[in-house]
C-alpha cells in the first residue's frame, strides 16, 4: 500500500500547485482596464486575457478529451484561443476558466494517478493522469511567467514582491543595467 500513498501524495501535491498557479494567473487581470488586458504586448500579440482563454481551452482538452470526459461546453478552436474578441467579456472568459477548473478537478479526483489517457496530438499518445497533471502544471506555470512579465510591463506590478516600492525596483534595474554594460566592455 506504500505505492498508493505515494501516488495519492503526488496527485495531491501536483493538483495543489496547479490550483495556486491558476489563481496567480487570474490575479494578473486585477485592476486593469479592458484595453490593457486585451492589448497585444508582444510582436506575436500575446496579451493577458488571451493567456487565460488559452489556458482554459487546453486544460479542458487535456482533462476532458484525453480521459474521455469531455468538457460540456464548446472549446475555442486552435488558433483562436490566444486572444479575446471584442464580443467576449472578461467575465465570460474568467467564468469559463473557473468552470474548466471544476471539470478538471472532478477528473483529477475521480481518477487514480496512473489512470490511462490518450493524447492523439503527442508523439507518444498513451499517457497517465500523472503525465497530464505534470504537463498542465508546467504549461500553466509557463504562461503565468508570461503573465508576470506582461503585467510588469503594463504597470510595474510584481506579484511576488508587493512590499518593494518603485524606487527599489528602479535602483535594482539600474544596477543590473550597469552590470550588463560593464560585461559588454570586457
Amino acid at each position: 500500500m506504500l505505492v498508493f500513498v505515494i501516488d495519492e501524495f503526488a496527485k495531491e501535491y501536483l493538483h495543489g500547485d496547479l490550483q495556486e498557479v491558476r489563481e496567480a494567473v487570474l490575479r494578473k487581470l486585477d485592476g486593469l482596464s479592458e484595453y490593457d488586458i486585451r492589448r497585444p504586448l508582444t510582436s506575436t500579440g500575446t496579451n493577458l486575457l488571451g493567456l487565460v482563454k488559452h489556458l482554459a481551452a487546453w486544460e479542458a482538452r487535456y482533462f476532458g478529451e484525453v480521459f474521455d470526459r469531455p468538457f460540456p461546453e464548446a472549446i475555442p478552436e486552435r488558433g483562436t484561443d490566444l486572444w479575446a474578441t471584442e464580443h467576449e467579456t472578461r467575465e465570460e472568459i474568467i467564468d469559463r476558466y473557473r468552470r474548466v477548473w471544476a471539470h478538471s478537478d472532478a477528473t483529477i479526483a475521480a481518477l487514480a494517478v496512473d489512470s490511462p489517457g490518450h493524447v492523439p496530438w503527442w508523439p507518444r499518445p498513451d499517457v497517465m493522469l500523472f503525465n497530464v497533471l505534470v504537463h498542465i502544471l508546467t504549461e500553466t506555470n509557463r504562461h503565468a511567467g508570461h503573465a508576470d512579465i506582461l503585467r510588469e510591463q503594463l504597470d510595474g506590478s510584481v506579484d511576488l514582491a508587493p512590499a518593494k516600492d518603485a524606487a527599489f525596483w528602479e535602483t535594482r534595474r539600474a544596477e543590473i543595467e550597469r552590470a550588463a554594460r560593464a560585461a559588454e566592455r570586457l
